[in-house]
């Protein structure tokens, strides 16, 4: 929750003062400079270059990066605990005033769609600068300490001196100072990210893709082994941090694309709820963390990690927009997980299992981007996030993506069929019961996704779906009766 530090005893809702409030970076999340960096090194990734040359200066690199970065302050993240308070305030009978330097007609659309503002007061026309044009606006509608002021930035310091009170959101240095140089300050402070929030942010969920490391040694039926499920457990744990660390540089590349999404803009770092700093942060030391625990397993698991981190890069960055490429490349990120168990353990790789892997995850790509597409074109939209399909190619999504699925289950047949299956199971023939399993399986997903049902990732809908987890407990019972 938002808490209130005052510095004067005098109540802070007068009726007959109104409260004023600037728009941009206080209403709305700040940009900062990490965004605006991330922003032109992701979409001019040269045209930041020159500004590197010597002579330059700090100062002048910084106002180029915001100029390319042309932020949209209209997508930007509103602070809500801030519009908890000011809803406080409003219904203590405060006339609430939104102070708009320049995007006037976002924030018009603003106000009309809070009735929490009762006026928007616009500072065109006004000479100076931005401090200096909010001070006059607000001198000439209100007179001299006729208004409250609420603001962010150390510049607006003559906008506080010219209010009757100050309220500074989220910087104790900087109420401190103005509450020394104007009137009495109050100090707006914010509560943190949650443990919640960071939980979203690295996918932690997502982390259940990587079980797929105990693969290589479950069917070799040597996961019992001490030191084969040591290394196995630090693999799935240096996958995950690997993964999490690429989810909060994808979140950063991508924040102007993911407020503008319907459900994307709730992901913490697009909501403002963690900073684009800490952010990186956390990125940084989740890859250290990673990196470490991938030698302390073995130098070939290493590598194989450092190549999967590779090609999520190649599919993050460029991989993704390229049709049937982006699913080969799914296909390949969940298959390198079983090699890297493989290569954690020492387990030999099985040519069945590679080949099943291929098929099943290449299908599952294809139900991925069916979902994508399928909702954009419920949505008007004539593509899915930017991928490089149209509804037209809806049906023959469907038909590749069966035959990959099908193709899955004809590999599961022949392994059975075949003699390495015989020498690895006494029992054999309770193993036929998993191909029309499968077969069951992998049609319900096909045609829940046909219908629109399918979550726009199909491991994440497979963890919570019912049907999916007995079929999973099925086969495990199977197994176990044939080993």
């Amino acid at each position: 929750m938002i808490a209130l530090a005052e510095k004067s005893t005098d109540a802070l809702n007068d009726s007959g003062i109104p409260l004023c409030i600037d728009y941009a970076g206080t209403l709305t999340c700040p940009a900062t400079r990490l965004e605006q960096l991330l922003r032109v090194a992701k979409h001019s990734p040269s045209s930041w270059l020159p500004l590197l040359r010597p002579g330059t200066g700090k100062a002048r690199f910084w106002r180029e990066i915001a100029a390319r970065a042309d932020m949209d302050n209209t997508a930007r993240p509103l602070r809500r605990e801030l519009l908890e308070w000011l809803e406080l305030e409003r219904r203590a009978g405060r006339r609430l005033v939104l102070l708009v330097d320049g995007d006037q007609r976002a924030a018009e659309s603003l106000v009309a769609r809070l009735p929490l503002f009762d006026s928007c007061a616009a500072l065109d026309g006004v000479a100076g600068t931005s401090a200096e044009r909010k001070r006059q606006a607000l001198i000439d509608r209100f007179g001299e300490h006729g208004f409250d002021y609420v603001g962010s930035d150390p510049a607006d310091e003559i906008v506080w001196q010219a209010a009757r009170r100050a309220v500074v959101i989220g910087d104790p240095t900087l109420a401190g100072r103005i509450g020394t140089v104007s009137n009495p300050a109050q100090l707006l402070t914010q509560s943190g990210p949650s443990a919640r929030d960071w939980a979203e942010a690295l996918r932690l969920h997502q982390w259940v893709k990587n079980t797929l490391v105990f693969l290589p040694a479950l069917l070799a039926h040597a996961i019992l082994d001490r030191q084969i499920m040591r290394d196995s457990l630090l693999a799935f744990l240096a996958f995950g941090l690997c993964a999490s660390s690429v989810y909060l540089i994808n979140d950063l590349l991508d924040l102007g694309a993911d407020r503008a999404h319907p459900r994307k803009r709730r992901r913490p770092l697009a909501a403002g709820t963690i900073s684009a700093p800490a952010g990186l942060r956390v990125s940084a030391l989740l890859l250290l963390a990673a990196a470490l625990t991938a030698v302390a397993v073995s130098p070939s698991f290493a590598a194989v990690l450092s190549c999967y981190y590779v090609l999520t890069w190649a599919y993050s960055l460029r991989l993704k927009r390229v049709a049937l490429l982006d699913v080969i490349a799914l296909a390949t990120l969940y298959t390198i997980r079983i090699v890297a168990g493989a290569a954690a353990t020492g387990v030999p790789l099985s040519f069945w299992l590679l080949a099943f892997s291929v098929f099943i995850f290449l299908s599952l790509g294809f139900v991925k981007r069916y979902a994508e597409l399928e909702a954009a074109r419920r949505d008007g939209q004539p593509s899915g996030s930017g991928r490089a399909y149209s509804a037209r190619d809806l049906p023959l999504i469907m038909s590749l993506g069966t035959a990959a699925g099908y193709s899955a289950i004809v590999v599961i047949a022949l392994y059975i069929n075949s003699a390495e299956s015989q020498t690895h199971y006494r029992h054999h023939k309770p193993l036929w019961l998993i191909c029309p399993l499968m077969l069951l399986w992998i049609s319900r997903v096909w045609m829940l996704t046909a219908r629109g049902r399918m979550h726009d990732d199909p491991v994440v809908f497979a963890v919570r779906d019912r049907v999916s987890l007995a079929t999973l407990g099925l086969l495990v019972l199977i197994i176990a009766m044939s080993i």
